[in-house]
C-alpha cells in the first residue's frame, strides 16, 4: 500500500520550471531512492512533499489524504519528518536540546524519554557529546544528530536529502548502514543520494530524475545494472 503518492507534480521558482509533471510512490515499509545529477530537482521535489515549497499543479497524497497545500509543521504531528540537506542542526544548542526539539509535536514525556533512548542505542556517540554544542561535532555527527532529531517525532515516513553529503567513506558507510536499520524498524525511507551506488545498494525502488523529469524508474538492483545509469552516474 502506498503512504505517499505524487501526481503529476509542477514546482517553479519564479517563471523558471524546475519540477516538470512527475509522478511515483512510496510503499509502506520502503526505502524509495531518488537518483540524479546536481540541478535535476531532487531537493526541489523533496522540500515540495514535505511542505517547504509550493506545488504550482499536481497532488501530493499522505496516507490517503491530499496535503498538496498542508504546512510543513503540520506534516510532522501527521509522521512525516525531514532531514535536510546540509543537516541544518541548531549550533548554538547542545546535543540533548537538538534531539527534544525533534519531539515538539508529541505530548507524552515518558514516550519521549524511550524514544530518546531508543536514538543513543543506535547512535551512542550523541549520547557521549549529549552535552556539547551540535556546532562542535563532526560533519559525521552532525548528520546523526539530524537524524536522531527527525526520528524523535516518531515518523511513519522520514525524507532524507544527501545524507552522505560531504562525509568520509567511513561514516557514509555508517549513515547507510543506519538508514537500513531505521527501515528494517518499520520506518519508510524516501532517500535523495548523489553517491547513487549506495542508494540504489540499500533502495527497494529507484526513480532517476533529470532537468525536472523521472527519465526511468524500477526495481533498484536492476537499475544498478542498467548500462545508461551506470555511465551516468555509476561510474568511479
Amino acid at each position: 500500500m502506498a503512504i505517499l503518492e505524487v501526481k503529476d507534480l509542477e514546482v517553479y521558482y519564479g517563471v523558471i520550471q524546475a519540477i516538470k509533471g512527475i509522478s511515483f510512490e512510496v510503499n509502506q515499509g520502503e526505502i524509495i531512492a531518488l537518483i540524479g545529477a546536481n540541478g535535476a530537482g531532487k531537493t526541489t521535489t523533496l522540500q515540495t512533499v514535505t511542505g517547504l515549497i509550493p506545488a504550482k499543479a499536481g497532488k501530493i497524497i499522505y496516507e490517503g489524504n491530499d496535503i498538496t497545500r498542508i504546512a510543513s509543521h503540520k506534516l510532522v504531528s501527521m509522521g512525516m519528518a525531514h532531514v535536510p540537506e546540509g543537516r541544518r542542526v541548531f549550533a548554538q544548542l547542545t546535543v540533548l536540546q537538538n534531539l527534544k526539539l525533534g519531539a515538539y509535536t508529541r505530548k507524552d514525556k515518558k514516550e519521549i524519554d524511550e524514544t530518546l533512548g531508543t536514538i543513543y542505542k543506535r547512535f551512542p556517540r550523541l549520547e557521549e557529546r549529549k552535552n556539547q554544542p551540535a556546532g562542535t561535532l563532526s560533519g559525521g555527527e552532525q548528520q546523526m544528530l539530524a537524524m536522531g532529531r527527525a526520528l524523535m517525532s516518531h515518523p511513519k515516513l522520514i525524507v532524507m536529502d544527501e545524507p552522505s553529503m560531504g562525509l568520509s567513506p567511513i561514516y557514509v558507510n555508517e549513515i547507510f548502514d543506519i538508514i537500513k536499520e531505521i527501515n528494517d524498524g518499520g520506518t519508510t525511507v524516501l532517500l535523495v543520494e548523489q553517491n547513487a551506488k549506495k542508494a540504489l545498494s540499500i533502495a527497494d525502488k529507484a526513480y532517476v530524475l533529470e532537468t525536472g523529469k523521472i527519465v526511468l524508474s524500477g526495481d533498484a538492483k536492476e537499475l544498478m545494472n542498467d548500462d545508461s545509469v551506470k555511465k551516468a552516474y555509476l561510474s568511479e
